[in-house]
């Protein structure tokens, strides 16, 4: 058995790349969570009326919507990395913009443009799936899933202490900073990916798909301001239904399409974006809820009467949490599957909610329900991207994980709805101010748990866990598998690494004995390949995969119609110049 070298860029990626990619997480996180110690003042600071302020932050979330599952198709199809740095790139001007104006349309127009950097967290996922060995995967796409909760409980005590000492355009500036910083981090540190998706961009789709989405989050975010039966917000959501139902018949005929509704229909797909929505409620109310108890007065008789700075400092720990969750998630998940820490994740926001009820008479008490959130948060987000790497082909996986982080980003805009309506509705009006009660933080809880329960559920719906992603054949390499066995004269076997575990999406190429390729195959989700023969005589089976060394076999066909059984064992990690 010989080795021969291969052109295939393995494994490039130096340690740093998984840091600079959660930073680039980070960042997304910071911009935002960038305004929410300044929600109050808007009005005033951009001289406006409040519904018209709270554009500020619904443009970020509808451009943001938008733009993740199509930053993640277009990273697929032409370079993760290329898009990434796109991306933060849109976000700094965008901030750039913000931070030169106080005309509320500037402004509106600059958060729009920040809401790009939402694609980051899909994109980065995705080369991490693509340059990481797979013992190092779970944990690296624990911490960049996770790298939201963790920028944002970072950025609320920084941005409450800008925003009380400086001017508040102040806030754009260090967005725009940490962009820029991203930015070099990605270029000098994180290789290109070289895996490509076969196809071209669906601008139909997309822009059905956006045209869906803004009619479906403009009413969930403005509802209250425009009235739950107002026809303008009935209105929206039938039109929302209309188009979206049109896209997705749209999408089951083109050949190449935005979202492969196919795959998302896989119950481990399906149910795990479900699943997310929930999670995303859940993450939202607790930052929501209580730094607004936090900062309340003690004359209220329930307000703890914290500073903005202090209480942002007590929120804090959600985030470093969700991070220090991110290595214990790796090792829970190797050895009971991402199904088992979903749930077990989900049975900790429920016990942190649940508690919380009782808990909200002290600033410690906070601190705590902070903490058992996070950890259960930590966990649920964790899962949720290997749940998706496992039950995609890599070719989709940039896409799969725009939409799976597109679910977390709807759960937060009908939880940021929903809370907020119950707030204003159970709020006491005292010297012509709105004061939310003891009772709507409670009821905030209660929801909070409600969409955990149902999030449960989802979760135990999922098929049965693997203990490590599988990486999935699509459907024309399934059919090409099926052709090949059928051929029955050829090679068949499995590849295996070295440690005799199956790897699943190695390119298994059939070399002749001029030369010339006579076949090629990708192995299946259990290691497994097929390959005809065209005729009797010396071949060799060249193997390779991402992150493994190249492996070249010699074999020999009699040429009658048997099938010779071959294992191909590819060595250890390649370390490339």
């Amino acid at each position: 058995m010989t080795h021969t070298p291969t052109d295939q860029p393995t494994r490039r990626a130096s340690g740093a790349v998984v840091p600079v990619l959660a930073f680039a997480g980070i960042v997304v996180a910071v911009m935002q969570t960038l305004l929410v110690p300044v929600i109050k003042d808007l009005p005033q600071l951009l001289d406006t009326a409040p519904s018209n302020a709270t554009w500020v932050l619904t443009s970020t979330l509808l451009s943001g919507a938008v733009a993740t599952p199509i930053m993640g198709r277009l990273g697929d199809l032409y370079g993760k990395r290329r898009l990434l740095i796109l991306s933060l790139a849109v976000m700094v001007v965008g901030a750039l913009v913000s931070a030169l104006t106080s005309d509320l349309l500037t402004m509106i127009a600059g958060r729009t443009l920040q809401g790009f950097a939402m694609g980051a967290i899909p994109l980065g996922i995705g080369l991490m799936r693509d340059m990481l060995p797979r013992e190092k995967l779970g944990s690296a796409m624990a911490l960049m899933s996770s790298s939201i909760g963790v920028g944002g409980g970072l950025a609320l005590p920084l941005a409450a202490l800008i925003a009380q000492h400086a001017d508040w355009h102040a806030l754009f500036y260090g967005a725009a900073g940490l962009g820029v910083l991203s930015i070099a981090l990605t270029l000098l540190v994180v290789p290109e990916s070289p895996a490509r998706a076969e196809g071209t961009f669906d601008v139909l789709g997309a822009l059905g798909l956006s045209t869906g989405l803004v009619l479906f989050l403009l009413p969930i975010t403005k509802g209250s301001d425009w009235g739950w039966t107002s026809g303008t917000t009935l209105g929206l959501f039938a039109a929302s239904a209309v188009v979206l139902v049109l896209w997705g018949v749209m999408e089951l005929r083109v050949k190449a399409p935005l979202v492969d509704l196919r795959t998302t229909a896989r119950p481990a797909v399906l149910f795990t974006n479900l699943a997310s929505i929930m999670v995303g409620v859940s993450f939202y109310v607790v930052s929501l809820v209580l730094p607004q108890l936090l900062q309340l007065p003690k004359a209220t008789g329930y307000g703890l009467g914290q500073s903005m700075v202090v209480a942002g400092l007590l929120v804090a720990p959600l985030g470093l949490t969700m991070m220090v969750t991110a290595p214990v998630y790796a090792r829970l998940s190797a050895k009971y599957g991402p199904k088992f820490t979903l749930i077990l994740g989900m049975l900790i926001i429920a016990i942190g909610y649940g508690a919380g009820l009782g808990l909200m008479s002290a600033a410690w008490q906070s601190l705590v329900i902070a903490v058992v959130l996070g950890a259960g948060i930590g966990l649920a987000y964790s899962s949720l991207p290997a749940l998706i790497v496992g039950a995609v082909p890599a070719s989709e996986t940039g896409a799969a994980n725009g939409l799976n982080t597109l679910m977390r980003s709807i759960g937060t805009s009908v939880s940021s709805a929903v809370i907020g309506m119950v707030l204003a509705n159970t709020a006491d009006n005292v010297g012509g101010v709105a004061i939310p009660t003891m009772h709507g933080f409670r009821v905030s809880f209660l929801i909070a748990t409600g969409a955990v329960a149902v999030g449960l559920l989802m979760a135990l719906f999922l098929p049965k866990p693997n203990r490590a992603p599988q990486l999935r054949a699509s459907s024309e390499e399934e059919a090409n598998l099926e052709r090949a066995e059928e051929a029955l004269r050829g090679f068949r076997g499995r590849v295996l690494d070295a440690t005799g575990a199956p790897v699943a999406r190695a390119k298994v190429t059939l070399i002749d004995r001029r030369g010339r390729q006579a076949g090629a195959t990708l192995s299946d989700a259990d290691g497994a390949y097929v390959l005809a023969v065209p005729a009797q005589g010396a071949y060799v089976l060249a193997a390779r995969a991402t992150g493994h060394g190249p492996l070249a076999s010699s074999a020999t066909h009699t040429g009658d119609d048997r099938t010779i059984a071959l294992d191909l064992a590819l060595p250890g990690e390649t370390i490339t110049a």
